[in-house]
């Protein structure tokens, strides 16, 4: 069970309709000052002359398509070649998407991208069930495959005192770049919706250029 300041947290995304992917805003009683925040889990060279902050939600449909159809160019063309330092924020909007949150937390840094990946190539499937029983039978599917043990998965949804970081950790940075819907990108400091490929590569290679790269 998720303890009292998390469960306040989460009340405005339980009262939203399932899966709408607009971020929900902050106020007094939800925002958790007190709590200490997590830092970024940043993939690729840390020099890197770019920067790209994705803020994305496990839950979001738009979000799983640009994994499933950009993520893989922007790897291998600028993430893998040291043009570019990714980072990728979680946003909340439903408690289901904070279980999947921690769970791709639950193996540690290392393995964070390669969950998160799975997370977002099988979402159909494990959003699938008609109950959140058998969303978490589904998750636990995934912690599975990436090598976690049942007690493991168990032991990272019952901690809440990470829940209650992951929840201060998503509405710090969210607020402070006016986040408003999934998928956002930060590139280079400039805010960037979701768009196709050829025009986010676009602007990535202007960033570049601007970068002396």
């Amino acid at each position: 069970m998720l303890i009292r300041s998390v469960a306040t947290a989460m009340t405005l995304a339980l009262a939203m309709p399932a899966l709408t992917q607009t971020a929900f805003a902050q106020d007094a009683e939800t925002e958790l000052v007190d709590v200490q925040t997590l830092p970024d889990i940043a993939l690729g060279a840390e020099d890197a002359p770019v920067t790209i902050i994705e803020y994305a939600s496990f839950t979001c449909g738009h979000c799983a398509n640009f994994h499933e159809d950009n993520w893989p160019k922007l790897k291998s063309e600028y993430v893998d070649t040291g043009k570019v330092r990714f980072i990728q924020r979680d946003v909340y909007f439903d408690q289901v998407g904070l279980w999947a949150g921690m769970l791709a937390r639950c193996g540690g840094d290392d393995k964070y991208y390669a969950v998160s990946d799975m997370l977002f190539k099988e979402q159909g499937k494990w959003l699938a069930g008609g109950s959140g029983d058998e969303i978490a039978t589904n998750l636990r599917k995934i912690g599975l495959k990436a090598g976690m043990t049942e007690d493991q998965m168990t032991a990272c949804w019952d901690d809440g005192a990470k829940a209650e970081q992951l929840i201060a950790t998503f509405q710090k940075n969210a607020t402070a770049d006016e986040i408003e819907a999934t998928p956002t990108f930060i590139i280079a400091g400039e805010t960037v919706m979701n768009q196709p490929w050829d025009d986010m590569k676009g602007i990535i290679d202007t960033k570049l250029e601007e970068a002396g790269e």
